[in-house]
C-alpha cells in the first residue's frame, strides 16, 4: 500500500480519528488478524459468525498500526478510525489510492464471468509479471471487500493492477467499478452460476455487462464472442472491443484446441496474422477460453502477442482446488477441483476426465448451490452428462447433489456426506484410477480430495 497518513485515511473514509494523525500506513490492509503486518491497517468486519473489533487487539500486537473500526475499542492502544460502515470505508480508501496510482500511470485490468474468474486472472498476473509489478487478487477476492483489498495491496512501483468482479445481482459490479476503474475490462462467459439470485441469463447478462458500461472511450473491453449474451455486449460500451475464441471474427481467435497426453491442452492461438502453438500446463480443455482470453487482455494492455502467448507454456496453477493434480501412495491420481462448481464447469470438468480417464475415471461430485427453481433439473443434466461419459463412477455427496447419482443409473452411488464417501471410494479405487473431487465452495469437499492424498 501507499504510504498514507492516519489523518488522510480519515479523511478519505469520512470517519473520526482517534490517536495520533501522523501514525503512517504503509503495509496492506487486511481483515483477517492473522494477515497483519508491521505498518498495515486492520479492517474490522463485523460478519455472521465473528465480529473483527474483537481482533483489533490482535492485530495491534503483530504491528498493525490503524484500525478501521465502526466503534472505538477502548483497551488496546492503537490509532483507529472510527467510521459508520467499515466495508464501504474501504471501498473509499481504495478508489482513492487508486485515482493516485493511475495519475502515476497505474493500468487497472477488470474481469468478470460466470465461470474461468479465478483461473483467468491467475493466467493474466503470469502473462503480466514479466512487463512489470503486478497486482493481483488473492484467491477469489472479488466482492465488497476483496476488490478494495486487491487495490489497497498496490505501490507505487505498481504498473498493472488486475481486479476480479463477482456478482450476485443488478448493480453490484457498477459498485465495484465505482471503487475500481478499469482501463481494460473483460466479460469471459454468461452462465448459470448464481443464476437462482439473478433470475435469469438475460439478467446475469446485464449485470455483467456493467463491467464494460464502466470503461472510458479510450479503453478496451474484451469479450467472449462464442457467448452471444456477451458478444452483444459490445453495444453497450464506447470503448473499442477486443474480440476472443473460435469464432472467426475473434482478434485472438482460438483455431485448434485438444488435450495432450499428459491432459494439458494443447492450443493454437493467432492474432493480427501471427500463430502461436501452445500446452498450457494445466489439466482441462476448458483453460483454453481462458488462455485466449488472458492473451487478449494482456495485448490490450500493451504485450506484445507472441509474447504473450508464449508465456503460456510455463503457466501452472497458482490457486489451490482448481484441478489440482496429486499422486497417492497408493497409485491413485486425485484431481480436486473443489474450489466452486455450476453446470458449466461441472460439464468442463466432467469432459476432461472421460477424456484423459475413460473407464478409469471416478467422479466426486457435490452439490452446485445457487441455482433457483432449476436446482433439480441442473443436477440431472450433470447425471445425465455422466451416464454418456464412459465413466466407471459417480459418487454424488449430499442430499442436493442426489439427483446426479439418479440420473447417472448404473454408475451412479449417492451418500449422505464425505465420511460416507471416503468409505465408497477406499473400498473401491485402484491403482491408476483418476479421481475428480468438485462441488460448490462452501460443501468444502476438498475433504474428499485431502483424505485420499
Amino acid at each position: 500500500m501507499i504510504a498514507l497518513a492516519a489523518s488522510e485515511i480519515a479523511r478519505v473514509t469520512g470517519g473520526r480519528l482517534v490517536g495520533e494523525p501522523t501514525v503512517e500506513v504503509t503495509a496492506p490492509a487486511v481483515i483477517d488478524s492473522r494477515q497483519a503486518e508491521p505498518g498495515g491497517l486492520f479492517a474490522a468486519l463485523t460478519g455472521e459468525h465473528a465480529d473483527g473489533h474483537d481482533f483489533v487487539a490482535a492485530a495491534s500486537s503483530v504491528g498493525a498500526v490503524l484500525a478501521l473500526v465502526e466503534r472505538e475499542v477502548t483497551e488496546v492502544d492503537v490509532a483507529q478510525v472510527v467510521v459508520d460502515d467499515v466495508t464501504a470505508a474501504l471501498g473509499r480508501l481504495a478508489r482513492h489510492v487508486h485515482d493516485l496510482l493511475a495519475a502515476d500511470g497505474l493500468t487497472t485490468i477488470a474481469l468478470t464471468g460466470s465461470a474461468g474468474k479465478t483461473s483467468t486472472k491467475d493466467l493474466l498476473a503470469h502473462l503480466l509479471e514479466p512487463q512489470g509489478p503486478t497486482i493481483a487478487p488473492q484467491g477469489s477476492f472479488n466482492n465488497e471487500w476483496g476488490v478494495p483489498l486487491t487495490v489497497l495491496r498496490a505501490t507505487a512501483e505498481t504498473r498493472f493492477l488486475v481486479v476480479e468482479m463477482g456478482a450476485r445481482g443488478i448493480g453490484h459490479i457498477a459498485t465495484l467499478c465505482a471503487i475500481t476503474p478499469p482501463d481494460v475490462a473483460a466479460v469471459l462467459n454468461v452462465g448459470s452460476a448464481h443464476v437462482g439470485e439473478f433470475g435469469g441469463l438475460d439478467d446475469t447478462a446485464r449485470a455483467k455487462g456493467e463491467i464494460v458500461e464502466a470503461l472510458p472511450e479510450s479503453g478496451t473491453a474484451v469479450l467472449n464472442l462464442d457467448d452471444r449474451r456477451v458478444r452483444a455486449m459490445a453495444d453497450r460500451t464506447r470503448a473499442r472491443v477486443l474480440g476472443f475464441g473460435q469464432d472467426e471474427a475473434a482478434d485472438v481467435r482460438l483455431t485448434s484446441l485438444e488435450l495432450d497426453p499428459s491432459g494439458f491442452p494443447a492450443l493454437t492461438l493467432e492474432h493480427d496474422g501471427r500463430s502461436v502453438d501452445v500446452v498450457l500446463p494445466q489439466l482441462g480443455l476448458h483453460h483454453g477460453a481462458n488462455a485466449a482470453a488472458a492473451v487478449a487482455l494482456a495485448v490490450a494492455a500493451g504485450v506484445d502477442f507472441v509474447v504473450a502467448a508464449e508465456r503460456l507454456s510455463s503457466a501452472a496453477a497458482r490457486s489451490p482446488h482448481r484441478m489440482a493434480r496429486h499422486v497417492t501412495d497408493a497409485g491413485v491420481v486425485v484431481v480436486d477441483d473443489a474450489y466452486n462448481a455450476n453446470p458449466e464447469s461441472m460439464a468442463a470438468a466432467v469432459g476432461w476426465l472421460a477424456a484423459a480417464a475413460g473407464d478409469r475415471g471416478v467422479a466426486v461430485l457435490g452439490p452446485m448451490l445457487e441455482l433457483g427453481a432449476d436446482s433439480e433439473a441442473l443436477h440431472r443434466s450433470v447425471g445425465e452428462l455422466v451416464a454418456r461419459s464412459g465413466l466407471r463412477a459417480v459418487v454424488a455427496v449430499g442430499a442436493e447433489a442426489a439427483p446426479i447419482a439418479e440420473a447417472a443409473g448404473g454408475i451412479g452411488v449417492a451418500v449422505a456426506d464425505v465420511t460416507e464417501a471416503l468409505t465408497q471410494l477406499r473400498a473401491s479405487l485402484r491403482p491408476g484410477d483418476v479421481v475428480l473431487v468438485k462441488a460448490s465452495r462452501s460443501c468444502r469437499l476438498e475433504r474428499v480430495a485431502d483424505a485420499l492424498r
